[in-house]
């Protein structure tokens, strides 16, 4: 299995899942990067763990399937401005992309 490495907060609630379900993996690759973790992935190197808000993305791409799922991990995405407002366009677009790929459109950016 590839995993994200263990100061992760997604590892940690992996692991935890991983110790209640009685599953040990076997762990092939540790990755601090996702980018890298999803490449390996898509080689063939091992299977992988994906937030379901990318689960689409990934299977689009075309190499990879989805052997299982559960609703008991979670993780957590946070956009940090430094502005209460976001009032360049282009940021704007990026907030409203993510929230109706992330939260099925709801709330705008004002």
């Amino acid at each position: 299995m590839l995993l994200p490495v263990d100061n992760t907060a997604l590892r940690r609630n992996l692991d935890f899942w991983f110790e209640r379900q009685e599953i040990r993996p076997i762990v092939v690759g540790e990755f601090e990067d996702f980018a890298l973790l999803r490449a390996f992935g898509h080689s063939g190197t091992g299977i992988f763990p994906v937030p379901s808000a990318f689960k689409q993305k990934i299977q689009s791409e075309g190499s990879v399937r989805i052997v299982g799922s559960t609703e008991e991990v979670r993780c957590h995405f946070y956009a940090i401005s430094a502005e209460r407002k976001s009032q360049h366009p282009a940021v704007v677009a990026i907030c409203n992309a993510a929230r109706r790929g992330l939260f099925g459109g709801r709330k705008k950016a004002a």
